[in-house]
């Protein structure tokens, strides 16, 4: 059940109406890493949970403080957007400057959503749940998060140096402080489950059944060899069941491929129309 609390998490008000800066603030709260997606994502994955333990409630409680943080930049959204001046484009056409603030609007929030936020990101892209990862597997999960507040936190302080504003930096700043909370949280709670299960995923597939002998090796298949002095070319593995190696010059361990010709039926292009040569057969196009 969820109960809403009408009063915010924390202040989420401008000094002053920016319509531009609405735009760029819509990418952490509809973009590919903002509230919409963690919120979805955590609580997707508390669901998912085969149980009730404390990995589950951190997930709901998580989930549900990124809620509280939609609410928050969609009032911020939607103050930056209160009592902006609403310009003429014949008046902005006689003043580059003005002409460009107009540029940096995005004109569905006067359109579409009446002078308030949208589920979209900076461009209107609307948000899609093809963001989010929710697999069962704790381990995966918690990685997908820590990598999530990571690209979040990035942009968020990205935002905070585009502004002058001081009521919109103070927002900023709390969302950063929650974000550093996070990315900790998930790190502590996947060393946590790594001790327990190791850190290859899934940890319960039968190694016996993977190619082992190439479980450890880096085949250098770039020009150079610079990552051969790294820690994953050389000494034992990092989940402890192994040592890496190195292949300076890695080779083929299979023929070249040669596809049967698609049914009639199918229209793909005949092969004597992609032979090698209009003269000579080719032996790889029968």
């Amino acid at each position: 059940m969820f109960y809403h609390v009408k009063e915010l998490q924390y202040h989420s008000k401008p000094e002053r109406p920016d319509p531009t800066y609405a735009r760029r603030l819509q990418e952490v709260l509809g973009g590919q890493f903002g509230e919409i997606s963690v919120a979805m994502q955590y609580l997707f994955q508390g669901w998912s949970v085969r149980g009730n333990g404390k990995y589950k409630d951190l997930l709901m409680d998580t989930g549900a403080e990124e809620l509280a943080h939609i609410e928050m930049l969609a009032t911020m959204i939607a103050r930056l957007l209160d009592g902006a001046p609403d310009i003429e484009l014949e008046d902005a056409a006689k003043d580059p400057i003005v002409a460009a603030i107009l540029g940096g609007e995005n004109v569905q929030h006067k359109i579409v959503s009446g002078l308030g936020a949208m589920p979209a990101d900076s461009n209107g892209n609307r948000w899609t749940a093809n963001y989010i990862i929710a697999s069962g597997n704790l381990i995966a999960d918690f990685r997908a998060n820590l990598n999530a507040e990571s690209q979040g936190r990035l942009q968020v302080a990205r935002l905070y140096e585009m502004t002058n504003d001081r009521g919109v930096k103070d927002m900023l700043s709390w969302l950063l402080a929650r974000d550093t909370m996070h990315q900790n949280q998930w790190y502590a709670a996947l060393r946590e489950l790594e001790e327990k299960e190791n850190i290859v995923v899934p940890s319960t597939f039968p190694r016996e059944l993977e190619k082992q002998e190439v479980s450890y090796t880096l085949f250098n298949l770039s020009m150079g060899n610079e990552s051969a002095e790294g820690r994953w070319a050389h000494g034992p593995s990092m989940d402890g069941c192994g040592t890496f190696n190195y292949v300076q010059d890695p080779v083929p361990l299979a023929p070249k491929p040669v596809l049967q010709p698609a049914p009639p039926y199918i229209f793909d292009t005949p092969p004597w129309a992609i032979r090698k040569s209009d003269d000579l057969p080719d032996p790889d196009t029968k």
